[in-house]
């Protein structure tokens, strides 16, 4: 979305340049929209930047997980990551799509944990034997009653934004409790 309004001001700016040799009254009306369009994005951006809450109690976000998922018999995926990572927006973006966000939300309680800039929360990551070393996103899943049933263990999404939609489904599918 960004990039494509970035695009639309350029090639207007390009255009409106050309144009305005003739007189300011364009590149007035151009700075405007300019600056209108600049705030605009960085209003997208600003909204986007939380996916991890920096002040959360990992600790008791998980506890508060597993007895959800206890109760409705889902497994629980814990998502480290942090707000200045684009792969973490990248597989955000995947999760909340149409084909896969109902198969995570019948099937699983989703964790997110703040690494920070790898200085916060290491002591879960090494719980769950998550080698947060190979980058983030990382994930591990626990069954219902905390079991680890899988931790990555060689960074496979963190170059999430190289990954193919099925790549994703694919892994949900595999850890979806069984019957």
């Amino acid at each position: 979305m960004i990039e494509k309004g970035c695009r639309f001001w350029h090639n207007n700016f390009v255009a409106n340049r050309q144009y305005a040799q003739g007189g300011d009254v364009t590149i007035q009306r151009l700075s405007k929209a300019l600056v209108v369009s600049l705030i605009a994005a960085g209003a997208v951006l600003a909204s986007a930047a939380t996916l991890y809450d920096e002040s959360a109690n990992a600790w008791q976000l998980i506890a508060a997980a597993l007895a959800e998922a206890s109760r409705s018999n889902r497994n629980v995926v814990l998502d480290f990551g942090a707000n200045w990572c684009y792969d973490c927006h990248v597989l955000e973006a995947q999760m909340e799509k149409p084909d896969l966000a109902p198969l995570i939300k019948r099937n699983f309680v989703v964790v997110k944990i703040d690494v920070g800039r790898f200085n916060k929360n290491l002591d879960l990551a090494r719980k769950y034997h998550v080698p947060l070393h190979y980058g983030i996103p990382a994930l591990a899943v626990l069954n219902p009653h905390g079991r680890l049933l899988y931790a990555q263990d060689h960074g496979q999404f963190e170059d999430a934004r190289h990954l193919a939609a099925p790549a994703f489904k694919e892994f949900f599918e595999k850890w979806k409790p069984r019957p």
